[in-house]
């Protein structure tokens, strides 16, 4: 049994004790009679095991009711504390640990104190401790999103748990107030059911078929390992219940037009090209092991706890992970596009920010890594590089100098750093195309055009210095003016090539984030490639 499974199986031991407790033992003995001066003196008791921090938090909360216990009263039923542990137990839904808001200990405590006002106390404090904890976790993150990720860089969002659960008591909404504190979009819910169904598989101890490596199979050929893949298919339909999953089953070897429909639907789901070939990259989607699915669906259900509830009635959201950008209005997305982001030692970090201007007919300002690392070999290769691409060369520290001749320079005499300065002109043959977005950030990241279509055929797009690619550029132009299709004037200063500055009638948010589990408006959850390893790193240190 794997660590995972024996947690499961311990979680649901614990709360089928909690509901007989409850429901089997009625709690009447005078040992619940707690007063004020037992919880004080408990909370000023260095042996409780907590950080000062967390001591004092609960004591500004019950200073704040004068220390009069909130869970263990006089009140028939327990109610309150019935809700509480039962919130509490359902951390593990959330995709968090039972374990860290010490459900065991609790449920061990709730055995205890009809016979010592002890337990009973100490219950009560550390009830409270508990809540307030998982209540700041599924409202901003179970860790600091910083720590967790070095690429992440949108600040989270800002919680009082102790303002919280006040308020939630005094409105005597304390169930309801709870269920409303994970996000509740319709993509954080959808992956919420999903890691609930997949961690029951997982505790059926089903073993995921693997797919041998193999040449690319093609609609039509004849494969040994098709049988192999069509049981695959089956177990896909078991996980994730698509119509297109569910074949017929049989041992034919002949890659047929059934399997083909199947395994497009699950290249759809995996973010790869819907061609029907099985290659490397489908072959190795096939290949995830349902734990790691799992493990997947945690840490990206702990991204989006990280993100503000509120991003804007207008904004873009643009998941690297996912190779995507959407334009969202009104809670709806109304604009969908393939993208190109950073290669892996490059790669693209998360970060939020607005776009404000767009610029018409770009300049390239080449930066001085790219010059070094990218065009230098290309120049030295080909004599002619740079004039046929329409680079323009300056001295490095005068911009405003005259361009230099490239026929001038040696090339191949250049070792080391970049002493010069490069520039594309506008053109045919310009890296940012017709048009780029522009927003400010640390990173002199922006949005724009590439002559280069064909890239956005591939499954994995990793092919820019950073910077993100469109494959609609103009499409985008349009939602950042807020029109239907781009004015006349618009359209007829991009074909000028002159250069020209347009700003947006109001900034547009824009949140850069890394995502690789996440459900679509058809409310389909699509599974991505860990493209810069960071859910790796992140699961590493979360201990997941």
């Amino acid at each position: 049994m794997t660590r995972y499974q024996s947690q499961s199986a311990l979680l649901t031991t614990l709360r089928f004790l909690c509901y007989l407790l409850f429901l089997l033992n009625p709690i009447t003995s005078a040992a619940l009679i707690i007063d004020s001066r037992g919880i004080e003196q408990q909370l000023s008791n260095s042996a409780t095991g907590l950080r000062k921090t967390e001591i004092d938090d609960l004591q500004r909360f019950y200073a704040a009711r004068k220390f009069q216990p909130l869970w263990i009263t006089g009140e028939p039923g327990l109610s309150q504390l019935k809700t509480a542990l039962a919130f509490i137990a359902s951390a593990e839904a959330e995709g968090l640990e039972s374990q860290d808001y010490q459900l065991q200990q609790l449920t061990q405590l709730l055995q205890q104190i009809d016979q010592s006002s002890s337990a009973a106390i100490e219950l009560e404090v550390r009830t409270t401790h508990a809540l307030l904890k998982l209540a700041r976790d599924l409202s901003r993150g179970r860790f600091s999103a910083t720590a967790i990720d070095r690429d992440w860089h949108i600040p989270q969002p800002e919680f009082d748990a102790i303002a919280f659960l006040q308020e939630a008591i005094r409105s005597n909404h304390l169930e309801q107030s709870l269920q409303k504190l994970s996000p509740q979009t319709s993509n954080y819910q959808l992956l919420k059911q999903t890691l609930t169904h997949y961690q029951a598989l997982l505790r059926d101890s089903i073993e995921w078929i693997r797919i041998p490596s193999s040449p690319s199979i093609r609609p039509g050929d004849i494969y040994d390992s098709i049988p192999l893949i069509r049981q695959r298919m089956a177990q896909a339909y078991m996980a994730d219940g698509l119509s297109e999953f569910n074949l017929i089953p049989s041992e034919s070897q002949l890659y047929d037009t059934e399997l083909v429909t199947a395994i497009k639907a699950f290249q759809e789901q995996h973010g790869l090209n819907t061609d029907g070939i099985i290659g490397k990259n489908t072959i190795n989607a096939l290949n995830i092991p349902l734990e790691w699915k799992v493990r997947q669906l945690r840490i990206n259900m702990e991204r989006l706890r990280w993100l503000p509830r509120d991003l804007g009635q207008r904004h873009l959201l643009i998941n690297t992970a996912g190779f995507y950008l959407t334009a969202v209005e009104n809670d709806e997305p109304v604009l969908n596009m393939r993208i190109i982001v950073g290669r892996d030692y490059r790669s693209t970090p998360s970060f939020n920010g607005a776009l404000s201007y767009m610029v018409l007919n770009p300049y390239w300002n080449v930066p001085a890594s790219i010059a070094r690392k990218d065009l230098l070999p290309k120049q030295q290769q080909d004599p002619t590089y740079f004039t046929t691409a329409g680079f323009k060369v300056f001295p490095a520290q005068e911009r405003g100098a005259q361009a230099i001749d490239p026929d001038t320079i040696d090339w191949n005499a250049i070792k080391r750093g970049f002493p010069y300065f490069l520039r594309q002109d506008p053109g045919s043959h310009n890296s940012l195309g017709k048009i780029k977005f522009m927003f400010s950030n640390p990173f002199s990241i922006y949005l724009h055009d590439t002559p280069s279509k064909s890239l956005f055929r591939k499954d994995i797009r990793t092919f820019s210095s950073g910077c993100i690619r469109l494959e609609k550029p103009f499409e985008l132009a349009a939602f950042a003016l807020k029109k239907q299709s781009l004015p006349e004037k618009f359209s007829a200063d991009l074909v000028s090539d002159k250069t020209i500055t347009t700003h947006l009638p109001k900034p547009l948010p824009l949140y850069m984030v890394y995502i690789t589990a996440w459900a679509d408006e058809q409310n389909k959850v699509h599974f991505y490639p860990d493209i810069y390893d960071r859910d790796l790193r992140a699961l590493r240190h979360a201990r997941w």
